[in-house]
């Protein structure tokens, strides 16, 4: 690896830290590396409500600055029983972390993606629209996706759900945060209704050309109508 690569490593949960992660920050220090520090609280979880694990989502922020001196922070509070950053709790979570420590702090930011439903599925980019909403307006400086179906299932992500991250982010640039939240609100009750029968999609393999690397037309028109339904939700392309 380079050393302009960025060099990642996870803080236990919740607010722990153990040698090795503590050996393995100082070796990339001493190599002159970038440092990103990795932290998912658990809603639901050790910290309980969307408030408490508010208040850990900041602490493990700043602790990854003032104890391990990293460069940048990658969040993503997951929910304890859909494993998911994108359900309406975690979105809480994540925005006013985000939003507290962007207005205080000029430390550089970043979040992950854990969809519930699979590619080639509408409700799958409906979430990572959503996300891709509630982060941009918070402030985050990074975006980190997309690991579609939880990313436990093997071949299960591909390059057009990162698109619609892309898209979506771009297109919420400057929007107020009141407008904003009735846009998310409007999205989340597109799929959060889905979550006990979320569709597993397809696999790389079968939503895209492997050869030239380009999604299938069915999976393009599918974007198409998620980017419809996104614009039903109050968001323009």
């Amino acid at each position: 690896m380079r050393q302009s690569d960025c060099h990642e490593c996870s803080q236990l949960n919740e607010l722990k830290v153990n040698t090795d992660m503590m050996n393995m920050i100082a070796s990339w220090h001493l190599s002159g590396d970038n440092v990103v520090i990795e932290q998912m609280p658990i809603m639901g979880g050790y910290v309980g409500s969307v408030e408490e694990t508010a208040i850990c989502d900041v602490a493990a922020t700043l602790a990854s600055f003032v104890l391990f001196n990293c460069d940048l922070h990658l969040d993503g509070p997951i929910h304890v029983r859909w494993g998911t950053t994108t359900n309406r709790q975690s979105l809480q979570v994540s925005s006013h972390a985000c939003a507290a420590l962007d207005a205080n702090t000029d430390v550089l930011l970043a979040n992950q993606y854990y969809t519930l439903a699979g590619p080639c599925t509408e409700m799958c980019l409906l979430e990572v629209a959503a996300q891709a909403i509630a982060d941009t307006a918070s402030g985050r400086e990074l975006l980190s996706g997309v690991a579609s179906a939880k990313g436990v299932s093997k071949d299960r992500a591909t390059g057009l759900e990162a698109r619609m991250l892309g898209e979506a982010s771009s297109a919420v640039c400057g929007m107020e945060p009141d407008y904003v939240n009735r846009v998310i609100d409007n999205l989340l009750r597109q799929y959060e209704s889905n979550y006990p029968t979320a569709p597993a999609g397809k696999t790389f393999q079968e939503c895209y050309d492997v050869k030239k690397i380009r999604p299938t037309d069915e999976y393009l028109q599918i974007y198409e109508d998620a980017l419809k339904t996104i614009s039903n939700c109050g968001l323009d392309f």
